[in-house]
């Protein structure tokens, strides 16, 4: 680990084959900052598999915001779709085809680390 970093404070949300990981880090000087990580595990053709991992840093000062805008998008989504789970249907592709797509769009050795200010 870091040595800048000091991890304070984590939970998990696992969703079927993502998990998003929420931990609060501390800085060397004391601060605290919050990184959000979706972890989705692929499986190869041989059985094996791996994971991919996206993360996000929130920073304090942007706390306020980011629980507004998010709050304001999901309650947009729930306004619009409802709270009911619509499947992904698509005719033309079956479920692994879609995996697969996925799989392609980026190598299994790359970590994309976005800031907010990168957003």
């Amino acid at each position: 680990m870091n040595e800048r970093e000091q991890d304070i404070f984590s939970k998990a949300l696992r969703a079927g084959r993502r998990t998003y990981f929420f931990d609060v880090k501390s800085t060397k000087a004391g601060d605290y900052y919050l990184t959000i990580t979706e972890s989705k595990k692929f499986t190869n053709e041989d059985g094996s598999f791996h994971f991919k991992k996206h993360k996000i840093y929130l920073y304090k000062e942007d706390f306020n915001e980011f629980k507004s805008i998010l709050e304001e998008t999901t309650n947009f989504i729930i306004g619009e779709k409802g709270e009911a789970i619509i499947s992904d249907y698509n005719p033309s592709s079956s479920a692994t085809e879609l995996e697969k797509d996925d799989e392609t769009k980026t190598s299994d050795s790359e970590f994309i680390d976005l800031k907010f200010e990168d957003i």
